[in-house]
Order: structure tokens, then C-alpha cells, then sequence
């Protein structure tokens, strides 16, 4: 088609409404957060500084040090997001319920209209699903998934059973065998819920075949961030097959 002819019908792409995301340093899955977008909304990324330390409570405590979060929401304002979403799970647990809801003001108050993190999300979406017991697969070591649990428990959430996979580092290089492996070790028949954290491991082809074989709601770290940030916009999160998109009939915003 002659460049003219196209100019000719079309003003330009698709109008864009923006969620700007703050991911931990060694994000390596930015691409399982764009599958849940859908076509009209951007992502736009920044990163915290890199950190001399391997995954651990320390790592976790860093990475969301609060002037760090609030000089990442300011370096986003620029494309005015309609979101924030602090998107790394266990620096938004690390620090309990409280420090959770402190990342989100500390946002709000960098400029954010509005602002989610990857814990809170997981709670909200609990209580959207009716959920109040899980099972969690994380890829931790003992420590963070133990702080998890701590978090989950000060929302009244009973975690029934937690196995990690007790990495220190190169999380993103897991394989989906090693994730269906720690699922399945860690489910439980009394269990409402799977809950599988870090927002480095991949999961986004698992879920739908995990909740079939579970038989109940399969929650990924990276899913239920990229979730509630578009719920805030009003707007759905693409997931064929994963109960959580079809838990909502109609967008909470």
C-alpha cells in the first residue's frame, strides 16, 4: 500500500493508557507482564538499583527502600501512567502489611494517580475469589517464604503448606518443570488456593493448566500485579482460562 493511502485512513496507533511499573534490578520476565495487557495499554518500565546482595530478606529490604520507590515513581510521571505498580512480591511483603501499605503511599505521594504492589494485589485478589487458605510455591529460601507467610497470616489468610526452591539468585532461568514440581509438592486437598510467588519466575502458560489439575484459583506473582493495576484503570486483564480473570464480571475502577 502507497504510504499516502495509509496515512489517508489512520490518525496514528491506538490511543495508549499507561501503567508504569517499578521492577527489582534482575527483572527478567518483563514480557509475562505485557501477555496480560491488552492492546491499548502500555507498560512502562524502570528498575530499581542494582543491589551487591543475593536474594534474601536483605536483597528484598533494599530493593524497596522507600526513597528508592519514590525516586522510581517520579522517573515514570513523565508518560502519565494512570497506575503505579510496584511489581516485585517479596519486597512488598518483607516489611509485613505495614510496609505494604507504606510503599503504596509512598508512591501516591511521588505523584502516582494511583499505585498497587505485587502483595497487595495477591490479597486483593484473595478476596475477590472468596479465598481465606492457600498453598504457596515460591522459589525462595527459607527466610522470605517464611516472611510471606507472616504477611498472608496478618490478612487472615491461613497458609496451609509452602515449599521453595531455596535460590539466591538467576530466578528467571527456572524452567516450568522445576514450577509445576514446587506446585505440586506444595498443594494441599484443604487449600482454596495456589499462590505462586516472585515476580521472576514464569508462569504465565502454567496457570490454566495448573487450576485444571488443581481444581481450584492457580495466582501468580506477575499475573495478579498487572490484574489489579488495570482494574484500577477499569479496564480487564487478558488471561483465557485463569479464574481470576473470570472471578470479575465487571472491572472495579
Amino acid at each position: 500500500m502507497p504510504l499516502d493511502d495509509f496515512l489517508g485512513g489512520v490518525s496514528g496507533p491506538v490511543q495508549q493508557r499507561g501503567v508504569g511499573v517499578i521492577a527489582p534490578f534482575d527483572l527478567a520476565l518483563d514480557r509475562e507482564l505485557w501477555r496480560w495487557s491488552p492492546q491499548e495499554v502500555s507498560l512502562y518500565l524502570t528498575r530499581t538499583a542494582f543491589v551487591p546482595v543475593p536474594v534474601s530478606v536483605e536483597q528484598a529490604s533494599l530493593v524497596s527502600d522507600e526513597a528508592a520507590v519514590h525516586a522510581a515513581t517520579r522517573d515514570l510521571l513523565v508518560p502519565e501512567p494512570e497506575v503505579v505498580a510496584y511489581a516485585c512480591t517479596s519486597g512488598s511483603f518483607v516489611d509485613g502489611a505495614g510496609g505494604q501499605r507504606r510503599l503504596v503511599e509512598v508512591m501516591r505521594d511521588a505523584g502516582a494517580p494511583a499505585a498497587v504492589t505485587t502483595s497487595g494485589a495477591l490479597v486483593q485478589a484473595l478476596e475477590v475469589l472468596g479465598v481465606g487458605s492457600v498453598s504457596i510455591a515460591t522459589p525462595y529460601v527459607v527466610s522470605i517464604t517464611d516472611r510471606l507467610c507472616s504477611f498472608l497470616g496478618e490478612h487472615g489468610v491461613e497458609v496451609v503448606s509452602s515449599v521453595g526452591l531455596g535460590l539466591d539468585g538467576q530466578i528467571w532461568k527456572t524452567g516450568y518443570r522445576e514450577v509445576v514440581e514446587i506446585v505440586r509438592a506444595a498443594d494441599r486437598p484443604e487449600a482454596e488456593a495456589m499462590f505462586i510467588s516472585c515476580t521472576n519466575l514464569p508462569t504465565y502458560d502454567l496457570i490454566g493448566p495448573l487450576e485444571q489439575e488443581l481444581g481450584k484459583p492457580v495466582l501468580t506473582a506477575n499475573q495478579v500485579t498487572i490484574w489489579a493495576a488495570l482494574r484500577e484503570m477499569g479496564l480487564s486483564a487478558v488471561g483465557a482460562e485463569q479464574r481470576l480473570m473470570q472471578a470479575v464480571d465487571a472491572p472495579a475502577a
